[in-house]
């Protein structure tokens, strides 16, 4: 299944087109909805993304900006769908690499064929990426396992993305794909790894420990910490001693 987010500000269309619309028949999971171009920005630079259905006409970021931006992604195919037929949102439609441009209210046979012809680039370009070597991920698996080792307090996919020379929504795909654990997921096992290894030695404060593993905020690691290992990080040093004792 290839991964598909909706974006417009309208709620009501949004889910509308999420859930009226038989995406699993034709090889697509709705992942999310958003009615925010910048919340589905987000999204996008830490999750799978395959394509983008967005609006265009939207306060904050309008869709034409938010393709422009996405064409730092160039894997994940955009679609707008809006009520304006005007030149100049096609032409800018064009220009950031979109796929398709749909009018509202959205026919189902014009939705059915144009994400039919995404699929099929999709799949195209799936088989030529699986022409790679494996070792080729296993490298890149490799390089950024290493950099969150030794980056875990400021490290961010941007980042790890620009060592490895692949934009941050392809390297979280491939990454996740090839390694079965996403770079969020990662970067958090390693931080509160490393988080129970100092809490082990008293010299350690919470807040200081906090800093250490990437959390300007002692409180926020705390429940980060709590939600991960189901105790907070006292708890988990009292139980530590306590064992340690016996």
């Amino acid at each position: 299944m290839y991964k598909l987010i909706i974006v417009d500000d309208e709620e009501k269309i949004a889910g509308g087109m999420a859930q009226l619309f038989p995406w699993q028949n034709i090889g697509f999971e709705v992942a999310a909805v958003f009615t925010s171009a910048r919340e589905a920005l987000e999204y996008i630079a830490h999750d799978t993304v395959d394509v983008v259905l967005t609006d265009i006409e939207m306060p904050d970021m309008n869709g034409l900006e938010l393709s422009r931006r996405l064409m730092d992604c160039p894997q994940i195919e955009k679609v707008f769908f809006s009520s304006y037929s005007n030149y100049e949102y096609f032409r800018t439609a064009l220009q950031n690499g979109v796929a398709d441009y749909l009018m509202k209210p959205v026919a189902y046979s014009a939705l059915l064929e144009c994400f039919e012809k995404v699929r099929a680039r999709l799949d195209a370009r799936s088989h030529h990426s699986e022409e790679k070597p494996k070792a080729y991920y296993d490298q890149i698996v490799y390089d950024v396992q290493q950099y969150l080792k030794e980056n875990y307090r400021t490290a961010t996919l941007e980042e790890a993305a620009a060592k490895v020379s692949l934009s941050p929504a392809y390297l979280s795909r491939v990454f996740k794909d090839k390694s079965g654990e996403g770079f969020s997921e990662l970067l958090l096992r390693t931080r509160m790894e490393k988080a129970c290894e100092l809490l082990a030695d008293i010299q350690y404060k919470s807040y200081d420990i906090a800093y250490y593993v990437g959390y300007d905020n002692p409180k926020n690691f705390s429940r980060a910490f709590k939600s991960y290992y189901g105790v907070s990080p006292s708890e988990y040093r009292k139980s530590s001693m306590d064992g340690a004792a016996q």
